[in-house]
């Protein structure tokens, strides 16, 4: 079921009961090309739709998206990247320790499958990505750090993502790259936007 809250005259909120149905709508709005809508922000439980009020209304907007139909599974495609990581972050072991497995098995498991950006948030460049064959539920650290550096790569609940910049956070690090997140100096500064499909590659400890 899809609930749609109007956001002043230049959005419409659409919220919807799981991951799945948001990505699925946000692929459906997207091929859709709703006269008027300028972008569209997926999230965990919402798509917010951005309008030009010159060109459309939230009703319009709203009517139209309703009337949409997603298809189960849909999922935006963005091409591919991959993300050399050195695997040897301050919570490697908490998390093996965690899921009852090794350190190297979780380094496997991380590398062994594709990753999904769903969406973006936190931070400029901060992807949220959900896995094909996901590792069981990573709880958040019950101290959050005040200062993890750019390129950590961290793991919470089902979700993975690196670290744009060095900011606060909770998520458990298990590893660094040197891959840049977000860097004004390319046409698309973030690298992992929505529907980008990722792999990790494990590198040495440089």
């Amino acid at each position: 079921m899809t609930r749609f809250l109007r956001c002043g005259r230049e959005a419409v909120l659409a919220e919807v009961d799981d991951l799945d149905a948001a990505l699925a709508l946000y692929v459906a709005l997207r091929d859709a090309a709703l006269p008027g809508v300028v972008d569209l922000v997926p999230a965990a439980r919402t798509v917010l739709i951005r309008l030009d009020p010159a060109v459309t209304s939230p009703a319009a907007v709203r009517e139209a998206a309703a009337a949409l139909r997603p298809a189960a599974g849909g999922r935006a495609a963005a091409g591919a990247v991959e993300i050399p990581v050195v695997y040897d972050g301050p919570d490697l072991a908490e998390v093996a320790g965690h899921l009852g497995i090794t350190a190297a098995e979780v380094v496997a498991r991380h590398t062994g499958t594709r990753w999904t950006v769903a969406f973006s948030g936190f931070a400029p460049g901060f992807g949220y990505l959900t896995a094909d064959d996901p590792l069981p539920d990573v709880p958040r650290r019950s101290s959050p750090r005040t200062r993890i550096p750019a390129g950590s790569v961290g793991l919470a609940g089902r979700f993975s993502g690196v670290y744009p910049h060095d900011s606060p956070g909770g998520w458990q690090l298990i590893g660094r790259t040197t891959e840049r997140m977000w860097d004004l100096s390319r046409p698309e500064p973030a690298l992992l936007v929505p529907g980008v499909r990722v792999t990790f590659t494990a590198v040495p400890r440089c």
